[in-house]
């Protein structure tokens, strides 16, 4: 499993002008909004300035664009052009292709969240301690592992048409409802009530707690375990359906 591991990060990094928009998009967004809203208010869920609440969402939007759309539309295409039946005469189980999938996607997020940080720091002078950037780049890495999950699933149940705009889609609306793009509390109520069940507001919200000095709640790390357990057996029922119609 490791070697395939290791073929899966090198696939992921051989498109280099998808990993430069993958990484860059996050930043440029970050470098846009946080001068726009440099001298912005507190945010009232959060109670943080604006540049520190725009670098944890602009760093949860780059990992989770990271790990979602590695995974999904490249699955898709894999499974058009053959690939899951060359994967079909080894000994690879589908929970470890699955896995290194997720792990492969993994390593493209961090430095979507590395560099956003340095971005941060750079242009707008954002000051944290070394354990507040630790635990952040900590809970940013480990918490892109239901959105893997995710783009795995879209890539066993589509085709490569579908997948790319289903990805998208599941994007978008993960982010607005993570708070990524606007505070959560500016949503309609019942949009507000959906999105502390979603993966991605609850992702977020590990790295505004982080930033802010505080303990993150236990219910975030239990909604996205719940998230990643679901989505991650889902995805592996998915791929064994794949491989055996392939």
């Amino acid at each position: 499993m490791l070697r395939y591991l290791l073929l899966e990060i090198r696939r992921t990094y051989r498109d280099r002008r998808f990993v430069f928009f993958t990484i860059a998009i996050p930043v440029g967004f970050y470098l846009l909004w946080s001068n726009i809203f440099a001298k912005g208010d507190m945010d009232p869920e959060t109670g943080l300035d604006a540049k520190t609440y725009l670098l944890v969402s602009m760093a949860a939007f780059g990992a989770l664009g990271a790990s979602l759309t590695t995974t999904g539309a490249r699955l898709a295409a894999e499974r058009h052009g053959g690939w899951l039946r060359q994967l079909q005469v080894t000994p690879l189980r589908p929970w470890a292709v699955i896995t290194a999938k997720v792990l492969a996607s993994m390593c493209l997020a961090l430095p979507a969240v590395v560099l956003v940080g340095l971005a941060a720091v750079l242009t707008q002078h954002v000051h944290l301690s070394a354990g507040e950037w630790a635990g952040l780049i900590g809970v940013m890495w480990i918490g892109t592992l239901p959105f893997a999950a995710l783009g795995t699933l879209i890539g066993s149940l589509v085709g490569p048409d579908a997948a790319q705009p289903l990805t998208v889609a599941c994007y978008m609306i993960l982010a607005i409802l993570g708070g990524m793009w606007m505070s959560v509390s500016i949503l309609p109520k019942t949009m507000r009530t959906i999105a502390h069940w979603t993966p991605s507001n609850r992702f977020a919200d590990l790295g505004w707690s982080v930033v802010a000095g505080h303990v993150p709640p236990a219910s975030d790390a239990l909604i996205l375990a719940g998230w990643t357990a679901v989505l991650g057996t889902l995805a592996i029922a998915a791929y064994r359906r794949a491989t055996v119609r392939s």
